[in-house]
């Protein structure tokens, strides 16, 4: 039971993960066009399904698109998505170099941080309320008996505060990494 309380709390964690690996830091990397994109024949299609996406250089995104067709509207999604990006177009390569980032922007950067780990933790702690009272519900209808339940509330109680101090750490890591100048 404890193992399936962990891989539901760790599909959370995961989530988070790709949330942050998203987020802008001193370095360009392919993750942060995760979410986006462009439209390709009249469907929304991702990036890296119309593009190979590289990182030629620390503050560079290069794309690669497989179809010259999609050039412009892969241009387009990437400045809707409004990351602040200005793609420069070269035939059948779109490269994309970060600005600096100001002082202003890393706070900003750091509070959708913030908001991502509540998030995380919130999903955390929503699987360990949904777990203790499926727990108590088995104490009520007798087929664990009153030991065997708080010995069970201890244990999810337990995974969640690993849960928690592991999404703690990455969230507090992930803030220095964007506040390093």
């Amino acid at each position: 039971m404890s193992t399936q309380i962990s891989a539901r709390m760790q599909k959370s964690i995961d989530t988070f993960k790709q949330h942050l690996a998203s987020l802008r830091t001193n370095r360009a990397n392919s993750d942060m066009l995760n979410g986006i994109a462009a439209d390709y024949y009249g469907s929304q299609t991702s990036l890296k399904q119309l593009a190979s996406i590289s990182v030629p250089e620390s503050m560079v995104i290069q794309l690669n698109v497989f179809d010259a067709g999609a050039v412009k509207s892969i241009e387009k999604a990437i400045q809707l998505a409004q990351l602040g990006f200005n793609p420069q177009i070269d035939g059948n390569v779109i490269r994309i170099r970060l600005p600096e980032l100001t002082e202003e922007r890393r706070k900003e950067l750091v509070k959708v941080v913030k908001k991502y780990a509540e998030e995380a933790r919130i999903s955390i702690r929503n699987i360990r309320r949904e777990e203790i009272d499926h727990t108590k519900a088995k104490e009520k209808n007798k087929e664990i008996n009153e030991d065997e339940s708080k010995k069970i509330q201890a244990t999810i109680q337990k995974i969640t505060d690993e849960n928690i101090a592991a999404i703690d750490k990455m969230s507090d890591s992930k803030e220095k990494d964007i506040l390093t100048i």
